[in-house]
Formats: C-alpha cells, structure tokens, sequence
C-alpha cells in the first residue's frame, strides 16, 4: 500500500512549523509498512488531486492567505471535487479559514474555498492559548496551541471538538474546528499531530479506505511517548 501526501504552498503556509505534521504522516505510515511519499507543490505549479491521498493546507499571514487565494480560486473547482469525492484534508490556522466561505478582515476580504459552509471575520485581539479538545472522534483529548485573530463560524456542520481549555474557533461557542466528510479543519499547531497521533492514523486510515476499500486496517503503534506529550499537556490545563 502507498500514500502520496500534498502539501499545498509550504513556502507561504508553514508559519507555525506545520513540516512536523507532513513528518508524523510519513513517520506513521512508514512504521507500519506503508510506502508514502509527499509532493510540496509551489504557487505556479500544478496540482493533480487525483494523485493525491492527503492534502495538507497550512497557516499563514494574512497577506500570505491573500496569494495563495487568489491561485487555489483558479482550482477550487478540482479542489471541490476532490473533497466531495471522500478525499483526505488536514488545513490547519490559516488554511482552516481558507476551507470556508470568507475572511474579512480590517484590509478587505479574503475570498475563501467555499469547501466547507462557513466564514470567518476578524475580532478584537488575537486568541492565543494552549488547547485542550474532547473530540467524539478520538479517545485520547486533542492538545495543541491556537493563535488566530480570526473568529469562525461553522454553520451547522460539527466541530472537532469541544474545547475543555482554550478558545476555540470564536471564543464563546465551546466549539474547535471543523469535520466535513474526511476533512479536518483545526486552528490548533504544535504542531498538531504528532501529539495526537489518532489524529494523525485517523487522516492515514480514511486515505487508505478510500483508495484500497473500507476493510484497510492499521497495525497499532507503540504510542507510549505520544501518549506521554499528549498526557501532560491534558492534565496540565485541565484540572
């Protein structure tokens, strides 16, 4: 079996060090026997989705979310179909506003993907905490660390989870992030998966049932360090 990763724009969208969650991807398949490989595509290049098993959109400024908007519009077509066709997505900060609707904020709009029902509008200060989550997805609590001056409404579609500690995608609806079909928006870094790796095997999985067949299953890992990371963190903002 083999998965081909792609990571949409990392010369612009890697702000907070989101490389980490292409290296727990790679890691993760390839301890368990699982060929993988990644592709970074760079503004002018073109993008074949049906290539690809993962995309990965990450964070950047403004100013960063302005270019890589005006190119991923030319695609938003592909990219739909994509992502209406089960593909597998992880956007993380800025590349989660990006998957909705549109970004004001105080230099103009930002016109988004219209992947996913939802918006975002710049508020008053900037969000900046570690973050803990209860997600019904996973077992384990999601923990990373959120810094965005955007606040973002979901609509009706679910949350990833439900913030235990931490702001999430507003502030005041208890609510992080955002799970549509097999895509995963979150404004968490860390980066994000390598302290959740059923996160990460969940992204891995819904890959490799999409292209192999829904019986695909992942040997477990020995998570004991991951789980340790992610151990601390819990216990230490949530009481």
């Amino acid at each position: 079996m083999k998965i081909t990763i792609g990571h949409l724009y990392p010369d612009l969208l890697n702000l907070y060090g989101d490389r980490g969650n292409i290296q727990c991807l790679m890691k993760r398949c390839l301890w368990r026997g699982i060929q993988a490989e990644t592709i970074p595509f760079e503004l002018d290049d073109k993008i074949d989705f049906s290539r690809l098993d993962i995309v990965l959109l990450g964070g950047g400024s403004d100013r960063e979310q302005m270019l890589v908007c005006r190119k991923l519009r030319k695609i938003q077509k592909d990219f739909r179909a994509y992502v209406e066709s089960d593909g597998v997505v992880i956007a993380i900060c800025g590349g989660y506003q990006l998957l909705g609707n549109y970004y004001r904020t105080d230099q103009g709009m930002i016109t988004g993907l219209e992947l996913v029902d939802m918006y975002t509008e710049q508020g008053e200060g900037r969000l900046i905490s570690n973050i803990v989550l209860k997600s019904d997805l996973f077992d384990m609590p999601v923990v990373g660390f959120e810094n965005h001056g955007g606040r973002t409404f979901i609509k009706d579609n679910r949350p990833l989870g439900k913030v235990l500690y931490g702001s999430g995608n507003d502030g005041k609806s208890g609510c992080e992030g955002v799970v549509y079909r097999n895509v995963i928006g979150t404004y968490l870094h860390g980066p994000l998966l390598p302290k959740n790796p059923q996160l990460a095997d969940w992204l891995i999985l819904k890959a490799l049932q999409k292209k192999y067949g829904p019986e695909v299953s992942l040997e477990p890992l020995d998570d004991t360090q991951e789980k340790e990371a992610n151990d601390y963190v819990f216990h230490r903002f949530v009481k």
